[in-house]
């Protein structure tokens, strides 16, 4: 650790190129995503806010109808496999949209667009879900604390790097091209998969290691409905699927303030389109900051359980202070601080609490939280906060929903952080103790 690159990113030097290939896998999968992000937004409002909440519960049902078909690809494909198979569907659905697009443009409407807003938000869950489930089981508890954090900044590059190809390539390639783009960064994004799966930085000496192979070769087997059922059965998965609600209604209330907020400032279409670019410019570039040079030792240094509660605070002084002062230049703030901290120091501590879960819970208990789970919180969210502006009501009595909620979710945060520390300490003395035989079992 005595060399500055180390110093700085909390990496070893054996480990930077697991952690370097771990992010181009991010940088990817963000980039793909990115770059249709616009195209979704445009489509999905042109039937208004309210038909925007209607389409979030729409993206709900879907998810829970596709969660058993990932579960069953789970348990009957070895893991590279049925991961290969995930982003496949997904680059041969973007293909099929531009068929149609290219070939009958006629078709393309309000319903159609409809349709690729909730495609799109369950391809947005799916893709980013496995991503963070793999790493969740190339790494370790330990590792997964200072990895996470740098890994994210793959992801954040990403974020930045998609909108400005979009807006260098949507003019000279048209808007259909974008799909193609999009499926070639999800092809790589696969490459880097297979690459990163096979690497573990366990020591110095073993830079390489052949067990991932034979890991591969077994299959993880169990019900494709066995994600939902352990969740309700641990008390562990349970509170994170209630963080996670909390998570997405607290992201919902903000994002449908954001909307009101920009669509009374008036009709023009550029106007909005500039003040949502300098909300993601800010927000982009503090995550970024964080990500590189703060994440990582909060973890190590402040535990998982104080860095999950960051957020739920920076939510409560948000909201009061939305209340107290009612301006766009409140709510941007907020939403820049919100995001920058979700996406830098809350996402990447929440998925370290995947590392002390089985296998199987990491694929099929996770796809439900972040899918199903993440998506029936957001129809909450909205659902209430569309209550509360029929009823007349303002951004205090949002806020006096929101702050309780986020009190209560800090706390959820406190006790999942500890419980895993828990989990891991319980693990490692098994493991320790079960050495001889070189068979040490993974908790559930």
């Amino acid at each position: 650790m005595n060399h500055p690159f180390a110093k700085l990113f909390n990496i070893h030097r054996n480990e930077i190129l697991p952690v370097a290939l771990a992010a181009l896998f991010f940088f990817c999968v963000l980039t793909a995503l990115m770059v249709l992000r616009p195209a979704r937004e445009a489509l999905g409002l042109q039937g208004g806010i309210d038909t925007v909440r209607w389409l979030f519960v729409g993206t709900a049902v879907i998810t829970l109808l596709v969660n058993p078909v990932f579960g069953l690809l789970v348990s009957r494909l070895r893991r590279l496999t049925f991961i290969t198979t995930t982003y496949v569907f997904f680059g041969a659905s973007l293909v099929a949209f531009y068929l149609v697009m290219t070939l009958t443009p006629d078709v393309i409407g309000i319903t159609t667009g409809q349709i690729f807003y909730v495609w799109f938000s369950v391809f947005n869950l799916f893709v980013t879900m496995v991503f963070w489930a793999v790493m969740a089981d190339r790494f370790n508890f330990d590792q997964g604390k200072r990895f996470f954090g740098v890994i994210a900044v793959g992801g954040t590059c990403g974020a930045i790097f998609g909108p400005w190809l979009t807006s260098v390539l949507a003019e000279p390639l048209g808007t259909p091209a974008l799909l193609l783009v999009s499926t070639g960064f999800l092809a790589l994004a696969l490459l880097a998969c297979w690459a990163v799966t096979h690497l573990r930085p366990d020591s110095a000496e073993r830079k390489y290691d052949t067990r991932p192979a034979v890991e591969d070769r077994e299959l993880i087997g169990g019900s494709a409905w066995q994600g939902m059922r352990a969740v309700f059965r641990s008390r562990y998965l349970l509170g994170i699927a209630a963080y996670v609600i909390i998570l997405a209604i607290m992201a919902t209330f903000i994002y449908f303030i954001r909307l009101q907020m920009v669509a009374e400032l008036g009709e023009s279409t550029d106007q909005r389109t500039t003040l949502f670019a300098r909300i993601d410019l800010i927000t982009q570039i503090a995550t970024l900051v964080m990500q590189a040079l703060v994440a990582g030792h909060l973890m190590k240094r402040l535990g998982v359980h104080i860095t999950l509660a960051l957020l739920p605070l920076t939510a409560a002084f948000g909201f009061i202070g939305l209340a107290m002062v009612g301006s766009l230049a409140a709510l941007i703030t907020l939403e820049a601080t919100f995001r920058a901290v979700q996406r830098a120091i809350m996402r990447p501590a929440r998925e370290t609490l995947y590392t002390v879960a089985s296998r199987e819970d990491k694929y099929k208990a996770k796809a439900f939280i972040d899918t199903f789970v993440y998506r029936g919180g957001d129809v909450v969210g909205a659902q209430v906060e569309g209550l509360l502006g029929r009823l007349g009501m303002a951004l205090a009595a949002i806020a006096s929903v929101a702050v309780p909620l986020a009190l209560m979710w800090a706390l959820l945060g406190l006790w999942l952080g500890r419980t895993q520390r828990s989990i891991a300490a319980s693990a490692k003395a098994e493991a320790t103790s079960t050495a001889g035989d070189g068979h040490g079992r993974q908790p559930r």
